[in-house]
């Protein structure tokens, strides 16, 4: 039996005869625990917590260290005011699991529209996370995937108010 911290002594790895699952599988498997996940075909995974949307995927840094990259959509298309983007840089002053940005976008129907007046500008809101994930236990793995998940769905509540 599998201690979930990856590999046994003498295992093979996740390309050969080994059973050990891949960090990959073990996140499709610990998150689809308690979440609906979606297997997307360039391997990444989604699943959807407290109105936001996240992308996960594994990417393979050095032998032996495999980071887990967690991209969480927060908000989107929000109005870009100054309380918006002081309430996003609090957040990225205080958040300890991960990088809040304020990704800012022009509405390009408002530019053509007034065509040298000021454009109507909108924001998303985005939470990204990296970890070494190889040397978690499966629950210890979750936990700290939730531990950001909700990080991500309380800085929406904020700002969508």
């Amino acid at each position: 039996m599998g201690t979930g911290r990856g590999a046994e002594p003498g295992a093979t790895g996740p390309h050969g005869d080994d059973p050990t699952p891949s960090l990959q599988e073990r996140l499709a498997s610990v998150l689809g625990e308690v979440l609906p996940v979606q297997q997307e075909p360039d391997g990444a995974l989604t699943v959807r917590h407290g109105g936001t949307i996240a992308s996960l995927r594994v990417v393979n840094i050095a032998d032996d260290l495999d980071l887990v990259s967690l991209t969480q959509v927060v908000a989107w298309d929000l109005p870009l005011t100054k309380k918006i983007g002081d309430q996003v840089a609090k957040h990225a002053r205080d958040s300890n699991f991960g990088s809040v940005t304020l990704v800012e976008k022009i509405n390009e129907k408002a530019v053509q529209r007034n065509s040298g007046k000021g454009a109507a500008k909108s924001a998303d809101v985005m939470l990204r996370y990296n970890f070494p994930g190889g040397g978690l236990t499966d629950d210890a793995l979750r936990t700290l995937i939730l531990l950001v998940l909700d990080t991500g769905a309380a800085i929406r509540r904020t700002v969508t108010g």
